[in-house]
């Protein structure tokens, strides 16, 4: 008994000295400083586990269109609208560039999938028919929508649109995306499951949630991603383990894989507080704090997977510019295994021992021969064919095998990522 009273105030002493060394670790860069946002609060107590740059104002993206679907659920709840409600798709609407769903002019869609089609696809166009449906324009819906904003404390957020799209006047901040989401789970229970879904099939197409977090990082739940040029991607995420639930906010990230792994470590940061004694007392960390370092993404995939190298989030907001040239896809194999965990060793070794020129690659684990006995090809991927050569002359000096990739045998994943 003795012993076990020892451990537990072992254990209260060095829980918090663990949170504290997680977030005290070097940063790699997300973006730009002007871009970035972190926040992670505790969902009961609004304690707030970690923050940087929470209350300054961001562009929001798709972020937007957790208020469309908070307007939405009021509307269901008030009756003014109902999930089978089948509603018109407007000339404007079916303008919207992509991401969209692509209902034509003058079809309708029912109100069940238009919220799906928001939380799953992100369709610009969908935002919009919802905004007509419940505001008559979609100029004055985004009024409403920052009226409700203002009276829900969201005082430094303006919506000038239902969908997120670049409008250099409409701003948020991290601190009231994290109040909206808290709004949501709150005020909507029945309807914020939905943001669980992780797929979504309309008129036989199927989409795939752009939330990579469900189902590769314990305990998530939603709730939704966000890309433009001018905001970098974009996260708010719910997670839950027992009987806590976390909120995380991530603005500014470089890649959409850098912000799922700084989301990542950064709720996992605010996890490691187990004692709720501990979170009661949990003060703000101050800015100056370092963010925790985010870890390179490791991509498994199967060797059968379409190429599809540019980010998902930024393809699907319609950014052109976010798809690399044939220049930079060029990658290098470090190995070929018979397990998994020696191909992730591979890569991470050698990306550690080339830093300068693999630093920013993308590690890509690959399934080889799915009918036999499986075969990990450890890969980094996304660089031009003169770093692939530098890279491998720099490990060969350093007697590590090293064979560059052409774009024709460069693979790239669809899938959801695994944590690496």
């Amino acid at each position: 008994m003795g012993s076990k009273i020892r451990m537990k105030a072992i254990m209260a002493r060095c829980v918090p000295l663990i949170l504290l060394a997680l977030l005290a670790l070097p940063v790699q860069a997300q973006a730009s400083d002007n871009r970035y946002a972190g926040l992670v609060i505790d969902y009961d107590s609004g304690t707030v586990l970690f923050e940087k740059n929470a209350d300054a104002r961001r562009y929001p993206a798709s972020l937007t269109k957790m208020m469309t679907l908070y307007m939405t659920f009021d509307s269901l709840e008030r009756g003014r609208l109902k999930l089978d409600q089948a509603i018109p798709v407007s000339r404007f609407a079916a303008g919207m560039p992509p991401s969209k769903l692509g209902v034509p002019a003058g079809k309708t869609i029912p109100v069940r999938d238009a919220i799906y089609a928001l939380i799953t696809r992100s369709a610009n166009d969908i935002a919009v028919v919802l905004a007509e449906a419940q505001g008559g324009s979609e100029s004055k819906f985004a009024q409403m929508m920052t009226d409700r904003a203002r009276k829900m404390g969201m005082s430094g957020t303006t919506f000038r649109n239902a969908s997120g799209l670049p409008n250099p006047q409409q701003v948020t901040t991290a601190q009231d995306m994290a109040r909206l989401a808290v709004r949501l789970m709150r005020d909507y229970p029945q309807y914020y499951d939905m943001f669980k879904v992780r797929s979504f099939t309309y008129q036989g197409r199927t989409y795939t949630n752009h939330n990579r977090l469900l189902g590769n990082f314990e305990g998530t739940d939603g709730i939704k991603t966000g890309y433009i040029r001018a905001s970098g991607f974009n996260l708010v995420a719910s997670a839950k383990r027992d009987d806590r639930r976390l909120i995380g906010v991530v603005f500014g990230g470089r890649t959409g894989a850098s912000r799922d792994a700084h989301m990542m470590d950064i709720l996992d940061a605010g996890f490691a507080q187990t004692e709720k004694l501990l979170v009661a007392k949990a003060a703000p960390l101050p800015s100056r704090k370092p963010m925790p370092e985010v870890r390179p993404q490791v991509v498994v995939a199967d060797a059968s997977a379409s190429v599809k190298l540019a980010d998902e989030d930024a393809m699907a907001e319609g950014d052109t510019a976010a798809v690399p040239s044939t220049t930079a896809l060029w990658a290098v194999q470090v190995g070929a295994f018979g397990g998994e965990s020696a191909a992730r060793k591979a890569v991470a070794t050698a990306q550690d021992s080339a830093p300068k020129v693999l630093g920013a690659a993308q590690r890509l684990i690959e399934r080889a021969r799915p009918e036999e006995r499986p075969l990990y090809r450890a890969r980094l991927v996304g660089l031009s064919e003169t770093e692939a050569r530098q890279a491998c002359s720099i490990l060969k000096t350093k007697k590590m095998p090293c064979v560059p990739v052409p774009p024709e045998d460069t693979l790239s994943v669809a899938s959801l990522p695994s944590r690496g």
